[in-house]
């Protein structure tokens, strides 16, 4: 064959040179990918009628009531009798390859077959059935291991055994006599420990008194205590049904207890009434009118809260503090108080110190309220009383921002604390804190008596003198020109250097009482001209700057004016004293 007709050929059938064929191609390609997609619609009908034939099949099955047939009519099929009747099953939920599920939905399975012998006669059909059941991991293993002949597996006992070595295997990895040994009644009740309990035990070929001394030991400490003389001669399903009536009764007997404690807790830490210090209490109308209204219960006023209250005195705040530690600490503690900046703001609080906590410690309430910045813990850390029993979620995730605190009133350092969920001491400082700094604490006193030698260099801030300042008079400076000789003893109120300095304290306080329903004179705005607006502006100015007066916006000003000299051409600002009204 010639090559060169033979790619002449070629080119007149190529669809890229000819547009014709090409269209014609992807016609013929459409086409198909439409009868797919039919076929697939169909497939999927075929299979939802097949299923509705399977349970019209089972419905099938009910009791029929025939009439009498005639004698010379031969029967070729005998009509089920009562016996012969298999119940109506549920189809078992589809197996999504979860190791937990894997033998409840085999024994589903096998239960369902059984009951339908006429249905599922071969094993082939068996294998189907479990098949089509099948979904998510269990479908993809059962898809990769299926042959198109159907002869994966020789036998539905041989499909068993190979579905349980791929599905059946616990989550905890451990067999059910491991887990029986380890199972323990934790804050369950005791209904819950004993199906878990009989589950596990179903599982093992242990003898009744082997599973009877297992079940006594994951008891609580109560049950073991209230059971210790009555399990004598009893079975283990015997036994299994007293403790579930015991643990009910003392269930039922706890919450009337936990409730009254609760009543008298709350009582205990209730907070002292406001403006307590001053004799003075709330009627109980007038307590409910201000918290219905959300009203200051100290002043009254709306837009504030007792806490914050701003005609509240610092003695009140100071006592109510004092009475609420006091309240909410036995007086085996020791409290100390302390200041803590927080985002430039000092906030005083109060510290409980702890030799048996762990760490150093502050309030989620308390961190929320005064708003201290939070950092995730780099690890999630577990928390726990003495008795071994987590403290609130006894998970801590957070610790707080670097903070400066003072402790009494001289010792200062920077510390973080960890954030308890749940406390009800805003601050504990605990034995890592008390190692470092290692204060001699009495006890018995509840007071930090005294520093270690390394706070007392590097923890306790010296006092700073108060600044002296001296004031060195020139005395040629201060000497006036033409000033007469009966005058050079006084030549120091002449000075211009000791005129712009105010004068040392005195011990006296002269006050300057006011006529009661009356206010300082209000100064008022006059037109001044640019020389006296000059003048104006350069007294305040040095003024200013030698401290002697201060900006302020005070109506009650004091007044001002001008006075031409004869010898200047210039005028002179005058200030008299204020006119105040004296009684």
């Amino acid at each position: 064959m010639d090559p060169k007709s033979s790619y002449s050929s070629l080119q007149k059938i190529s669809p890229g040179q000819d547009p014709a064929a090409y269209e014609h191609l992807c016609t013929n390609l459409a086409a198909q990918a439409s009868q797919i997609a039919a076929n697939q619609q169909q497939l999927n009908r075929l299979t939802a009628v097949t299923e509705e034939l399977v349970k019209a099949i089972q419905n099938l099955h009910s009791p029929v009531v025939t009439t009498p047939a005639p004698p010379a009519a031969a029967i070729t099929h005998a009509v089920p009798t009562p016996s012969q009747i298999n119940p109506r099953l549920a189809f078992p939920e589809r197996f999504d390859g979860d190791p937990n599920k894997c033998k409840g939905f085999l024994l589903q399975c096998s239960l369902f077959v059984e009951q339908q012998p006429m249905l599922y006669s071969t094993d082939n059909g068996k294998i189907a059935f479990v098949c089509s059941l099948l979904t998510g991991r269990a479908l993809d293993w059962i898809t990769a291991v299926w042959r198109t002949d159907g002869s994966s597996f020789s036998s539905f006992n041989d499909f068993l055994t190979r579905f349980r070595e791929v599905f059946d295997h616990p989550k905890e990895g451990k067999s059910a006599g491991e887990r029986l040994l380890e199972l323990s009644q934790g804050k369950s009740s005791a209904a819950e420990y004993a199906m878990n309990f009989r589950t596990l035990a179903a599982q093992t070929t242990w003898v009744s008194d082997t599973l009877k001394v297992l079940f006594r030991k994951g008891l609580s400490h109560e049950l073991q205590t209230e059971l210790a003389c009555r399990d004598e001669g009893k079975s283990l399903n015997d036994f299994i049904e007293l403790t579930i009536a015991m643990d009910n009764l003392q269930r039922s007997r706890k919450p009337r207890s936990r409730v009254s404690t609760a009543i008298k807790a709350v009582q205990s830490v209730e907070d002292p009434e406001p403006m307590q210090v001053n004799s003075y209490h709330l009627s109980s109308e007038e307590r409910n009118r201000r918290l219905a209204n959300r009203l200051c219960l100290y002043c009254g006023s709306p837009g504030h809260q007792r806490a914050s209250c701003p005609s509240r005195p610092s003695s009140v705040s100071s006592k109510l503090v004092s009475e609420s530690l006091h309240s909410l600490h036995p007086v085996n503690c020791v409290i100390v108080p302390l200041k803590l900046t927080i985002n430039n703001v000092q906030v005083t609080t109060f510290a409980l110190l702890d030799s048996g906590a762990a760490g150093n410690f502050m309030s989620a309430e308390f961190a929320r309220t005064n708003k201290v910045s939070l950092i995730p813990c780099a690890n999630s850390l577990s928390v726990a009383t003495i008795d071994g029993r987590p403290l609130g979620t006894g998970i801590i995730t957070h610790l707080t921002q670097s903070l400066s605190m003072t402790t009494g009133l001289l010792h200062q350092e920077v510390i973080q604390f960890y954030v308890l969920p749940t406390s009800n001491t805003p601050i504990i400082l605990g034995l890592p804190w008390l190692r470092l700094h290692d204060p001699l604490v009495s006890w018995r006193e509840g007071q930090i008596l005294k520093w270690s030698t390394k706070c007392q260099t590097k923890c306790l801030s010296t006092i700073s003198p108060l600044p002296v300042h001296s004031l060195v008079i020139n005395e040629e400076s201060s000497e006036v020109p033409n000033l007469p000789a009966e005058y050079h003893d006084l030549k120091a109120a002449f000075s211009k250097t000791q005129a712009n300095t105010l004068p040392s304290h005195r011990p006296h306080d002269c006050a300057i009482d006011l006529l009661p329903g009356h206010n300082p004179p209000k100064g008022r705005v006059f037109p001044l001209s640019l020389p006296e607006s000059e003048a104006m502006t350069k007294y305040i100015k040095e003024e200013l700057e030698k401290g002697f007066i201060r900006p302020s916006t005070s109506p009650a000003s004091a007044g001002f004016f001008f006075v031409k000299k004869k010898e200047r051409q210039s005028e002179t600002l005058h200030i008299p004293p204020p006119e105040v009204e004296r009684d």
